[in-house]
């Protein structure tokens, strides 16, 4: 009864309301910021490389936590998924949410830098921070900060654990009855002694192994893509064909490869969903419009790169997608296909840095929140117990049913939306005038350095007021 409920609203939040939310916002503020996702791509890189003052978070540093939750296991074994259940054409749907959802990365982030505080391991902040500052409604924030909580630190990873021991399964050792377990009790051993480090520890793994396992595994997609180049034509044709076939859309709705590419595509990117936002706060930038740009990058890493990558290694591969493969099984599959007995090896390999990495990346996320709700930060026995209990979740989902996993991500991420999009359109405003002025700085030649009062928030933010 519970896996019927949990799946039926998540088919209403995907089929109708989160649809229309996300892609409306999302072309609102591609409109608004006059397409700054593709325009001023240089500039996102540019901002990557800015210098933090000494012991303080990075551009880059924040954006390899907040790629860390969005590139993980979800972008293998959820696009694996979207291509067997939606078919071909789900790629294409995975790539509209990105693009148009970049410009709704691009202003929650800047949203999160404006209302950023202090917090007692550096700057602190995120939807809850700006809900609270900005709407004056703590309620609202403490739910924001609880649904966050369960979504990233339940249902993402106790997913994530189970996706990756999933993919033990194409061995010989591999009993479903305990494998799993055993799996589980491992990760959540190695994830909890990560963890006694807290949020320092998790910025320096992160910023570690997040460019090595992004960066190994594109090269061994693009090489097993181009090891079946002639396959390609067809291939595109494929994705475009299926994306347009209105009968097929329309005629299931539920099942079909455009409800399938926004649920994972915005399980992999985010954008919109108020998770990147408490990376995007810790960050020591001259500028909140400068982190907005970093994390639009970090959307495009995540789906135009990473994501299509597995969707080319697979499609690529010439093994048909079909609900029996559904997973990890249909990437182990194409990698085979193309590399032999290599194939399996390494894509286990991938799993466990996507994953572990992702776990560390959401429980970033949590650790943040529960900060905010308790208004001051942690003591060591708080810290102890969510560590424990965390620990607990991670061992728990890698042996719990697949489905159900899914479809309770799903919905704990889209309550999550549904409270974070019609926020960050009512507060977009300062966002947008924050670009302008970034812009404007730019253009006279200036090193843009940002002031409350140039957006009209003079006093009503904690920091931005020229005393950093």
């Amino acid at each position: 009864m519970i896996k019927q409920i949990v799946a039926g609203t998540s088919n209403v939040l995907y089929s109708y309301v989160l649809i229309i939310l996300l892609v409306v916002a999302g072309l609102w503020f591609t409109v608004r910021t006059r397409g700054a996702q593709f325009r001023l791509l240089g500039a996102q890189v540019k901002a990557v490389s800015e210098k933090s003052g000494e012991g303080k978070v990075s551009s880059f540093q924040a954006l390899m936590v907040s790629t860390a939750s969005r590139v993980g296991t979800g972008n293998i074994i959820g696009v694996s998924t979207a291509l067997c259940l939606g078919g071909f054409g789900s790629v294409f749907w995975m790539w509209v949410i990105a693009l148009v959802g970049a410009a709704s990365a691009f202003v929650e982030s800047t949203l999160a830098q404006i209302y950023k505080r202090r917090g007692p391991d550096g700057y602190c902040g995120g939807p809850a921070y700006y809900i609270e500052a900005a709407l004056r409604c703590r309620p609202l924030a403490v739910v924001f900060s609880v649904l966050l909580i369960l979504t990233y630190g339940v249902g993402f990873n106790m997913l994530a654990s189970y996706n990756l021991q999933s993919t033990f399964s194409a061995y010989r050792f591999y009993t479903p009855a305990v494998t799993p377990w055993i799996i589980g009790a491992i990760l959540a051993v190695i994830v909890g002694y990560c963890l006694i480090g807290g949020g320092k520890r998790i910025i320096r793994v992160t910023e570690l192994l997040v460019p090595v396992m992004g960066v190994a595994y594109v090269l061994v997609a693009l090489i097993v893509t181009l090891i079946n180049a002639p396959l390609l034509p067809e291939v595109l044709r494929r994705i475009f064909v299926g994306a347009f076939d209105l009968r097929a859309i329309f005629g299931g709705f539920g099942g079909s490869c455009v409800m399938y590419g926004i649920k994972r595509g915005l399980f992999s990117n985010e954008a919109g969903v108020g998770s990147a936002p408490n990376a995007s706060a810790s960050a020591d930038v001259a500028h909140p419009a400068k982190q907005g740009l970093v994390q639009m990058l970090s959307v495009f890493i995540d789906t135009i790169l990473v994501c299509s990558a597995t969707a080319f290694l697979c499609m690529c591969s010439g093994v048909e997608p079909t609900a029996a493969l559904s997973g990890a099984p249909y990437v182990q599959a194409s990698l085979s296909a193309t590399l032999g007995g290599i194939g399996p090896i390494f894509i286990t390999v991938a799993m466990v840095l996507f994953a572990f990495t992702t776990l560390l990346g959401n429980l970033y996320y949590v650790d943040r929140c529960v900060v905010h709700i308790m208004g001051r930060g942690l003591g060591k026995r708080t810290q102890i117990a969510i560590h424990v209990a965390a620990a607990a979740v991670i061992f728990v989902g890698a042996g719990l049913d697949a489905g159900l996993l899914w479809d309770l991500a799903d919905v704990l991420m889209g309550a999550m939306a549904l409270i974070n999009v019609p926020v960050i359109l009512y507060l977009g405003k300062y966002a947008l005038r924050a670009l302008r002025d970034y812009e404007r700085q730019r253009k006279q030649g200036r090193e843009p350095v940002f002031r409350a009062e140039s957006i009209g928030l003079a006093g009503k933010v904690e920091c931005w007021h020229g005393e950093e």
